[in-house]
């Protein structure tokens, strides 16, 4: 799952890449990723891309429609109805989503394709693309004015990066009987970590998943906000060096607690365990996060010890 560090560079690269460019036409083949019909995707031809932005996980494209366009029909050009209009393009990837520049354009039937914007100079071509089949990656096309407004983004916590809340203010967030591996993936509460880079902040401040938030010290939380600055800030470090354009399919994640169930802990060289839930799995060490407890298996049994 793309989280902060991944789509940061995502938007760096990008941004630096396409800024200025002048997008020929916008196409939606995976029309039930584009959550608004007005304004209309296709008042984006002939606008230019200012920039793209992240909020959380969220890719914020930030274009400005200028200068006239033909009307439809054989009567003479006039001005489109959306000139001079500045429109934000609000992309989530959801689980399974990429954000990605091309050299050369897809194919319509393209399975992967959910909303192209193509560009007017050469073959280039800036895609959301989905993969699997549960296509929850979405788009919204925003006036600017309403983007402020908008519910996505007006629910959203403050950021983990690069502005890391303090501790007392960390503390103030996760002051609630929730464990901090539900509460530090929520995004209403702080946005941006996901499950890749919560069992690896957790893992680096030394804390169990299962601890409540309410009974978070306060050397505990300068540790868990050090631990997500940290990773977060050496996660995009590494795929500033690593990544260019193209971006592959699959980043190189450097991650080495999630996913790392039985292989050993890289400080203390006790095996990783794992907690799987139906479409997830979390990872821990038992040493250095739950005292040595293994915890239930969510597979077998629902009570966690």
């Amino acid at each position: 799952m793309p989280e902060l560090p991944e789509v940061e560079i995502t938007a760096r690269l990008i941004a630096a890449a396409a800024s200025g460019a002048e997008i020929e036409s916008a196409l939606a083949p995976g029309i039930n990723a584009l959550k608004t019909f007005d304004p209309p995707l296709h008042a984006l031809a002939g606008a230019r891309i200012e920039g793209i932005r992240r909020r959380g996980k969220l890719f914020l494209i930030d274009l400005d429609a200028s200068g006239e366009t033909p009307q439809s029909g054989s009567g003479p050009a006039g001005p489109d109805p959306g000139a001079n209009a500045r429109y934000t393009l609000l992309v989530h990837l959801m689980s399974a989503g990429r954000l990605q520049l091309f050299d050369k354009r897809a194919s319509l039937r393209d399975k992967t394709s959910r909303v192209l914007l193509r560009l007017a100079s050469g073959e280039q071509e800036l895609r959301l693309r989905e993969f699997g089949t549960k296509q929850r990656a979405w788009a919204k096309l925003l006036r600017r004015e309403d983007v402020e407004g908008e519910e996505t983004l007006a629910a959203l916590g403050p950021e983990a990066w690069p502005d890391t809340p303090g501790p007392e203010a960390l503390r103030a967030l996760l002051d609630q009987p929730r464990p901090l591996y539900t509460s530090l993936r929520d995004q209403h509460v702080i946005a941006g970590i996901g499950r890749s880079w919560v069992d690896e902040i957790l893992h680096t401040a030394r804390l169990s998943p299962f601890k409540r938030g309410a009974d978070l010290t306060e050397e505990e939380a300068q540790t868990l906000r050090a631990a997500i600055h940290d990773r977060l800030d050496g996660a995009i470090a590494h795929y500033e060096q690593k990544l260019s354009l193209p971006l592959p399919d699959k980043l190189p994640l450097p991650l080495t607690v999630h996913r790392h169930n039985g292989e050993p802990c890289p400080r203390c060289g006790t095996t990783i365990e794992a907690v799987f839930y139906e479409d997830y799995v979390m990872c821990y060490c038992p040493v250095c996060q739950t005292e040595g407890k293994v915890l239930k298996d969510r597979r077998l049994s629902r009570l966690l010890k």
